[in-house]
């Protein structure tokens, strides 16, 4: 126990804030049985506290001492001096994600990845290459980039049906990151009844998606930092007369861009041969710069950028 009139400035006292030792800066004495104490914690911060005679219970004047004794576990220490040094290496480290993955990516990989898509904030990117030149090897080094460097956390990918297992696959075994694959079953057990917000890491099947407006409505309530669309070439619209016929994966694609702040879209087919097939197409990446049909001679639109 301690007495309102033992409290003098620069003591060390328990019992004012909890359990925590506060250092006393000043006293000023309203009354006999009135004290209004100001005091700094262990972070620095001042506080201040109106003490009565009741109070005198609770204090007690702490052993003089440092606040860091450094008398821990030494193991626990080099424990997490090695977490924060692994958690910031990317700052060291601009290819991280190369060095901690099981692949060994090509020269064109690794120009795309680091080059091309990662400076672009936000991503609105085309991934166009030849079937077999690893288009999924630039994706899963994005994906672990973006994750190591704390700047995505929810990602999804949206794939054909048959393709689904194979991305889960390589994921974890060539980055060692686990996704979880969607399924009907999945978001039946779901606690909130929303999958799509319980998982971060997400594959779904394009056409599961796409054919199904109850999901699509759920999946309007999420938010992710990187959407992927495998095969991006099958949303399809093309143009009758004046007039867009849209397709159901199409309109998914539309979906999946409003709600994304990194949106991919992979294929090795991108343009069927009709330029305004191809502008309708390139609207799901940017709606107004891409906004109405291709006229020949009227304008094109500089697609260099994505």
């Amino acid at each position: 126990m301690l007495k309102l009139e033992e409290i003098k400035k620069n003591i060390q006292i328990r019992g004012i804030q909890s359990d925590e030792v506060v250092r006393v800066v000043q006293v000023d004495v309203l009354g006999e049985n009135e004290r209004v104490v100001y005091y700094k914690d262990s972070q620095g911060r001042l506080g201040e506290q109106l003490l009565f005679r009741d109070d005198e219970a609770r204090l007690d004047i702490a052993e003089a001492g440092r606040y860091w004794a450094f008398n821990a576990s030494s193991t626990d220490f080099k424990l997490a001096l090695e977490a924060y040094r692994i958690n910031l290496a990317y700052l060291f480290d601009p290819m991280m994600a190369v060095h901690t993955s099981n692949v060994e990516p090509l020269p064109h990989q690794i120009s795309a990845v680091y080059e091309d898509m990662l400076p672009r904030q936000p991503l609105r990117f085309v991934l166009a290459d030849d079937p077999g030149a690893g288009k999924t090897i630039m994706a899963g080094l994005l994906i672990r980039e973006l994750l190591m460097r704390a700047d995505a956390k929810r990602i999804l990918i949206v794939s054909p049906g048959s393709l689904s297992d194979q991305w889960q696959d390589e994921m974890l075994e060539k980055f060692g990151v686990q996704f979880e694959v969607f399924s009907r079953e999945k978001q039946e057990q779901c606690a909130t009844g929303n999958y799509f917000e319980e998982q971060n890491l997400l594959i779904c099947r394009l056409d599961q998606l796409s054919r199904n407006l109850v999901l699509q409505e759920k999946l309007k309530n999420t938010e992710w930092d990187l959407i992927i669309v495998d095969e991006a070439h099958k949303l399809s619209a093309n143009y009758y007369g004046s007039k867009v016929n849209k397709t159901q994966r199409f309109l998914l694609g539309e979906l999946l861009g409003t709600i994304t702040r990194h949106f991919l879209l992979m294929t090795a087919t991108p343009h069927n041969g009709k330029e305004e097939d191809f502008q309708i197409w390139l609207s799901l990446l940017d709606g107004d710069r891409f906004y109405g049909k291709f006229r020949e001679g009227a304008h094109k639109v500089d697609v260099s950028d994505m």
